[in-house]
């Protein structure tokens, strides 16, 4: 079978620069419409904002306005590390410049690029503004002409963005479930709706899945926990059963050791985390103690109910599992990680909401500080006593 590539996931393109050089201009002038605050008054922009909008070729992207990196005062070196935090998020940046102004502190940001490993490009804005040389005397780098107010150079900008990005940024090299599937095959999807399901839709891994299994040729039939009985007894054996990790130990129970067996969080896993740094980290629950810290990482914001996985469920879990009085941390969304060197053990969620280098630079100390790291679905099976069945269409 050819390798169908993944579903796109939302890159994170950051607009870095100094004070009033017309990020947020620049932003508007992208996007084609006023998103970002402007004013010609240096240090408008406070704090990182998220963004988001389309980019033909690309697809959904998340824009991210930076405060200035030379604001000044204790306030100003406040914005500066909030700015600076940014690197740990972006899949992509354009370090805006006027006037060719590519001196220490551009030298210092592009540095900080290229040890994060992240494309960039430098957009010289406000040229209608500029009466100097029209080349940069800086020949390292290309630097791209534009100005933002009257969007001269802006199209050949977004030209240049789209041949710019690596596409393993927003698209996957592999599907999500690899070259597992075979054209007709049958997928069953297990997708319980209770407190913690949002209203009126799928979760995003769900949908996602769906759209891989269709891409494949195969068969998705979606159902909830409660008519899987009734579904097995009444229709032909399913090629493979992915599940919600938190319905695991019941699931197990009602699927043939035959028919092989997933979750959502496992696939993801695979797709775009550390897989095999999970698999290797999970075993590490049996080495618990108690007192020990425990991190857990949700890549997305929410409202929580008694039913949620990270916060209720897997603490719970791994408590009856290893009778010991264990602490945890839970740190949502893409929230700095204070002092990693506090943790025995860090799970990470399945990432839908997040890319590949976004998981990877927020695991990456742990893995380096060599501290045990696993996920969701890969510990859910491991104290279900399923973890070899859960992961071994990866192995």
């Amino acid at each position: 079978m050819n390798k169908i590539k993944g579903i796109n996931t939302q890159p994170y393109l950051g607009i870095i620069g100094r004070r009033n050089t017309g990020k947020s201009s620049l932003i508007n002038a992208l996007a084609k419409q006023d998103l970002a605050i402007v004013s010609d008054i240096p240090g408008t922009t406070t704090d990182p904002v998220k963004k988001s909008i389309e980019i033909l070729g690309i697809g959904p992207t998340i824009i991210i306005d930076t405060p200035g990196y030379d604001d000044v005062g204790e306030l100003g070196l406040k914005r500066v590390q909030k700015a600076l935090e940014v690197f740990k998020l972006i899949d992509f940046a354009l370090l805006v410049v006027n006037n060719y102004q590519i001196e220490k502190e551009e030298q210092e940001i592009i540095l900080k690029l290229e040890e994060t490993d992240t494309p960039f490009l430098i957009v010289n804005n406000k040229v209608d503004q500029w009466e100097g040389p029209t080349q940069s005397s800086f020949e390292k780098y290309d630097i791209i002409n534009v100005s933002a107010s009257t969007l001269f150079g802006i199209d050949s900008l977004v030209d240049t963005i789209v041949k710019s990005m690596p596409k393993t940024v927003y698209q996957s090299s592999t599907s999500i479930l690899g070259d597992i599937l075979n054209i007709g095959e049958q997928v069953l999807l297990i997708t319980p709706i209770d407190s913690a399901a949002p209203e009126g839709r799928l979760i995003l891994p769900q949908v996602q899945t769906i759209r891989d299994i269709l891409d494949h040729q195969a068969i998705a039939i979606v159902l909830k926990e409660t008519e899987l009985e009734d579904y097995l007894l009444k229709n032909r054996k399913p090629d493979l059963v992915i599940t919600d990790s938190k319905i695991f130990p019941e699931i197990s129970k009602m699927i043939p050791e035959e028919i092989p067996l997933t979750s959502f969080s496992i696939i993801l896993a695979h797709q775009k985390g550390d897989f095999y740094g999970y698999l290797k980290g999970t075993t590490a629950i049996e080495n618990l103690q108690s007192g020990d810290h425990i991190l857990i990482l949700e890549s997305c914001t929410h409202t929580t109910s008694c039913d949620d996985i990270g916060r209720v469920k897997i603490p719970n879990w791994l408590q009856e599992y290893t009778k010991k009085q264990l602490r945890f941390t839970v740190i949502s969304g893409l929230d700095p990680i204070p002092n990693y060197s506090q943790f025995k053990l860090i799970v990470q969620c399945g990432g839908c909401m997040i890319t590949k280098k976004q998981i990877m630079n927020r695991l990456q100390p742990a893995i380096n500080a060599q501290i045990p790291i696993t996920n969701y679905g890969m510990l859910i099976a491991y104290i279900s006593g399923i973890f070899y069945r859960a992961t071994a269409i990866f192995r």
